[in-house]
């Protein structure tokens, strides 16, 4: 009748069903229905026979051959990208699905026909399976690599670890990757990346997406991007966001690189020492802040200048009608916001701090500086 030429399959996240195959005729190729084929395996060989030549319609599936073998995919496991050197079939009374993708060197050489002669030398090669439902697919669709499915299985990944992933992909492919993502989980992979992907990521996006996903980010985060943005496109961007993480982005971006206001975060937890601890319970339950910014909670005066801290620690084993004032430590590390960033290190250090805060020199805080921000200050020298 003619040759195998593909197959077609369902949509499927866990194991995509077989429910076309694509035959080469003197006629040209038919999608023609798998239900009524027959498939037999005589010895090491399958044999294929066409009951009935009923073509179907396959919008929506994808092919196997044309869409996934020799692609790029995502192993989730092991956190990184493969190309796909075979696929495994299972052939069930209830259909043929697809049930692992071959990535070893055993797949490949099997699919130039030397495996078997490799073999019968005693040369043992080596196989690596992936079970599908391990497997993010990139499938092309219109000549353009789409993901296949939903974003499920990405999201299980630490943001580090998907930007990892990200990165080692073509530009093209990262960004339908990453356009993808909603725009919290977005402004977390973004933070991940080297500076040059961050800002092909952000030209590449619309710029109600590029401000929304930079809105997310922690100020200081942001500031940073669209400090090596050409200024009308940062300008551009910080038009689109909302007037309060506009202020805070531009107040930040006028910092001289060298003092410890240009990384600090302008987002903090910050209440009057007459506050109850019920209160401050109940507004972290409401905000879910950021982890980084629950790790003091910060006092002060009627007049807003800091006067003390509390623990999240404190804050848990206190009463629920106790003020702050009867918990906070008055002794209190604080940096201004121009002093040398090299400080931060030093004082970090020195006191075993998880953050520090940022003031003026009329003791208001302006921001706040985590670990995370101070490590990677170190890291980068």
């Amino acid at each position: 009748m003619g040759r195998l030429v593909d197959f077609s399959v369902t949509g499927d996240t866990q194991n995509p069903q077989v429910i076309a195959a694509q035959v080469r005729t003197p006629d040209g190729i038919k999608t023609l229905a798998w239900k009524n084929f027959v498939l037999t395996k005589q010895n090491s060989s399958y044999h294929i026979a066409c009951r009935i030549p009923e073509q179907i319609d396959i919008t929506g599936c994808y092919l196997l051959k044309k869409n996934v073998l020799d692609k790029q995919i995502i192993d989730i496991n092991g956190r990184k990208v493969v190309r796909v050197n075979d696929i495994r079939l299972a052939v069930l009374d209830a259909g043929t699905f697809v049930v692992a993708v071959d990535i070893g060197t055993e797949g490949l050489m099997r699919r130039i026909g030397v495996a078997r002669f490799l073999t019968g030398l005693g040369i043992k090669l080596p196989s690596k399976l992936i079970l599908w439902t391990e497997v993010e697919t990139l499938v092309s669709s219109n000549d353009n690599l789409v993901l296949s499915q939903t974003y499920d299985k990405l999201n299980t990944l630490h943001p580090s670890d998907l930007a990892d992933i990200i990165e080692n992909f073509d530009t093209n492919t990262a960004m339908k990757i990453f356009r993808g993502l909603d725009n919290a989980r977005g402004a977390d992979v973004l933070e991940e990346m080297e500076e040059d992907v961050q800002i092909k990521m952000i030209e590449g996006l619309s710029k109600e997406k590029a401000a929304d996903i930079l809105e997310e980010m922690p100020s200081d985060e942001a500031a940073d991007i669209l400090d090596v943005l050409e200024e009308s496109k940062a300008e551009e961007l910080l038009s689109e966001m909302e007037q309060d993480s506009q202020d805070e982005i531009r107040e930040l971006m006028e910092y001289d690189d060298k003092v410890v206001g240009s990384i600090m975060n302008a987002e903090f937890i910050a209440f009057q020492s007459d506050t109850s601890v019920e209160a401050v319970v109940r507004y972290l339950k409401e905000a879910k802040p950021e982890e980084g910014l629950m790790n003091y909670i910060y006092v002060t005066n009627v007049k807003g200048k800091l006067t003390g801290k509390v623990s999240l620690r404190d804050l848990i084993l206190a009463d629920a009608k106790d003020v702050l004032k009867s918990l906070m430590h008055k002794d209190i590390i604080y940096l201004f916001d121009d002093d040398d960033i090299d400080q931060l290190t030093m004082v970090a250090s020195k006191y075993n701090l998880l953050s520090i805060p940022i003031v003026d020199h009329d003791m208001l805080i302006v921001g706040n500086v985590v670990i995370h921000d101070i490590l990677d200050e170190i890291l980068e020298k």
